[in-house]
């Protein structure tokens, strides 16, 4: 509090009766402050707000909240089921298929939101499935095909794509027999591509002063450059360099060169961002979009709020732009330049008619002159 650039604002949040009385409450709790013990308090914005103070300050070490809940509700919702061998199917599905795949792609990484919700829709479609079952007299052990195919001719079903992988799931494992579930081949963007939009919303934001600079940010990024918000959201100064009057960013392994215009906002992001946390906010900030609580960035759900405010359609304008670097770039390029999968570059390279590999295969057949 001693630290905070306006101690004022910090001793007024903590004179608020809900901090104060949180505060109290610790205070009494002769054990070490730990996140275990913060765990057993009522959940709310203040006790995340003074978490991720303590966090930001050293008291308490860094832990990926969002992984944590996610966590507790699995273990609820399995807990729900009354039938011991659907909590067991259910643990195995949840738990030991989808949890651990996460962590394992995580890494030192924090959850993003989407990530959340691609663990909660399945688990969530398992649970409705299985409910069916339960309300058929069936079992996903005895559920025959004719069955599976009765439940897919219901129109008022939910989450269906998540529910057929469930059950090939249910048949690797053992758990059903004689299923089949087809998958769903991406073929394309669904949204209407937008290519005139994109340099309309492009020029606008590099042209209104008006707008705040960190939104204009990630508006072109999203828009000249396909990142997620997600993405946006974890980048750090360190992706940025700053190489006399060149500026470059790093998305993926390659740095892509900025633009005169775009390179001039990011240079003032970087020397102007603050983010809004009063107490405990750390001197060397490494976010390039630093948020609300202290230590932490903007999360993707903030920002995409702050670009719908501004006219920016996350899902559908990076779609537009992905779409027109695939019929620019070759895969391979796309993949390093922006980060994405090489798999998802080469699917979107093949919906734009990008057909690189044809030209690859010609350059391979040309003979160098003498």
């Amino acid at each position: 509090m001693t630290s905070a650039e306006r101690p004022d604002v910090a001793f007024a949040w903590v004179s608020r009766s809900k901090a104060r009385d949180l505060l109290e409450h610790i205070g009494r709790d002769e054990r070490p402050v730990t996140h275990e013990v913060l765990d057993e308090l009522p959940p709310g914005k203040v006790l995340a707000h003074l978490r991720s103070v303590l966090v930001a300050t050293g008291a308490l070490p860094p832990r990926d909240e969002r992984l944590v809940a996610l966590e507790k509700w699995i273990t609820a919702t399995v807990q729900a089921r009354t039938d011991l061998a659907e909590r067991r199917i259910l643990h195995g599905y949840a738990v030991w298929h989808h949890m651990r795949r996460l962590r394992r792609r995580l890494g030192e990484d924090h959850t993003t939101r989407l990530q959340d919700l691609n663990v909660r829709c399945h688990v969530t479609a398992t649970n409705n499935f299985l409910d069916w079952l339960g309300g058929e007299g069936l079992a996903i052990g005895t559920c025959t095909q004719t069955d599976l195919e009765r439940w897919m001719a219901d129109p008022t079903v939910s989450y269906p794509d998540e529910t057929g992988h469930f059950v090939r799931w249910s048949v690797q494992h053992r758990h059903a027999r004689d299923l089949t579930y087809g998958t769903v081949r991406w073929t394309g963007p669904l949204g209407t591509i937008d290519s005139e939009k994109r340099w309309v919303d492009a020029r606008r934001l590099l042209n209104d002063d008006t707008l705040p600079t960190p939104d204009r940010v990630a508006g072109l990024l999203l828009i000249l450059y396909a990142q997620k918000i997600a993405n946006i959201s974890q980048l750090t100064v360190g992706d940025v360099d700053f190489d006399g009057d060149t500026v470059s960013i790093t998305f993926g392994t390659s740095p892509v060169v900025l633009p005169a215009p775009l390179a001039s906002l990011v240079h003032e992001l970087v020397a102007t961002r603050r983010g809004k946390a009063k107490i405990g906010t750390p001197e060397d900030v490494p976010w390039l979009f630093p948020g609300g609580h202290p230590g932490r960035p903007l999360t993707d759900s903030q920002i995409g709020i702050r670009l719908h405010k501004i006219g920016i359609r996350p899902k559908q304008d990076r779609s537009s732009a992905l779409f027109t670097l695939a019929t620019e770039l070759p895969a391979a390029i796309l993949s390093r330049m922006l980060g994405v999968h090489i798999k998802v570059a080469v699917q979107w390279q093949q919906a734009s008619a990008g057909d690189w590999a044809a030209y690859a295969a010609d350059v391979s057949r040309r003979t160098r002159s003498t």
